[in-house]
């Protein structure tokens, strides 16, 4: 396990699944983490868990006060953040000839806006603390392969990537890496959610949804696991110098190869 001692960490959407995960794996690795959550009371909830040094934030990403403020706070009783991981997402599955317009911008605020506004204050506060840093951007799979019912998701997803690859650039001259971690499906609320939606639109069971929409291009016929994906943010957290950044890890159980 990497060793984040002396570390600080902002999580977001980091009440469940995947980044309760993150969070709970860098806190046993000695970062000081910032659980940050649209949830507030959940996002408490999961900080006392962690220990002394994790803390709750209520935090909607698509809301530039609220960003600047969990930042702010987190500096203030922490220190200033080491790592970002920009994991805040949810998911709306509908044809793009059914899709509102008001479910496209919503998808794009908390995927994309969420993203840079997170990454904008991160590095603010790197640059500033001098001490380089990791931005991880959640992505998916959908980063790299599209499915039906599924535009402003993969769309977004896809975006993270030309962002991470931004940052990458900007942030190399102080020592911030950036990186896009990518996951095949995760059985996480998320997913258990879509299940069922996706049964409904293509007419098949749900059992069919699983082995021969979500799992039928992996090469085992498993779901990727929350402590796959925490692994993964922990070497992305720890790894030392600007050899790895800018780029995309595909977790997916060889769902996507590239």
């Amino acid at each position: 396990m990497q060793d984040l001692n002396g570390k600080v960490a902002l999580v977001t959407g980091a009440a469940s699944g995947i980044g309760r995960a993150i969070a709970e794996a860098y806190a046993k690795a000695g970062a000081k983490v910032a659980v940050a959550d649209i949830a507030a009371d959940k996002a408490m909830a999961a900080a006392s868990a962690m220990g002394p040094n994790a803390i709750g934030l209520a935090m909607d990403v698509t809301d530039e006060a609220q960003v600047e403020e969990g930042f702010a706070r987190t500096q203030r009783e922490l220190g200033p953040v080491d790592i970002l991981v920009s994991n805040a997402g949810i998911q709306i599955i509908a044809p793009v000839i059914e899709l509102a317009y008001a479910d496209w911008k919503r998808m794009l605020a908390i995927h994309m806006d969420g993203a840079f506004l997170t990454s904008r204050a991160a590095m603010r506060q790197m640059i500033q603390a001098g001490r380089g840093g990791s931005i991880i951007l959640m992505g998916s799979a959908h980063s790299h392969v599209a499915s039906k019912f599924k535009a402003p998701y993969v769309s977004a997803k896809h975006g993270l990537l030309g962002l991470a690859r931004v940052i990458a650039k900007e942030g190399a001259p102080n020592g911030i890496r950036a990186n896009v971690i990518c996951p095949g499906f995760v059985r996480t609320p998320l997913v258990e959610k879509q299940i069922p939606e996706q049964a409904r639109e293509l007419g098949i069971s749900e059992d069919d949804v699983v082995r021969n929409v979500m799992l039928r291009d992996t090469v085992d016929g498993e779901f990727t696991t929350l402590e796959d994906i925490a692994d993964t943010a922990l070497f992305l957290a720890g790894f030392g110098s600007n050899a790895l950044t800018g780029q995309s890890l595909l977790v997916s159980h060889g769902w996507h190869m590239h």
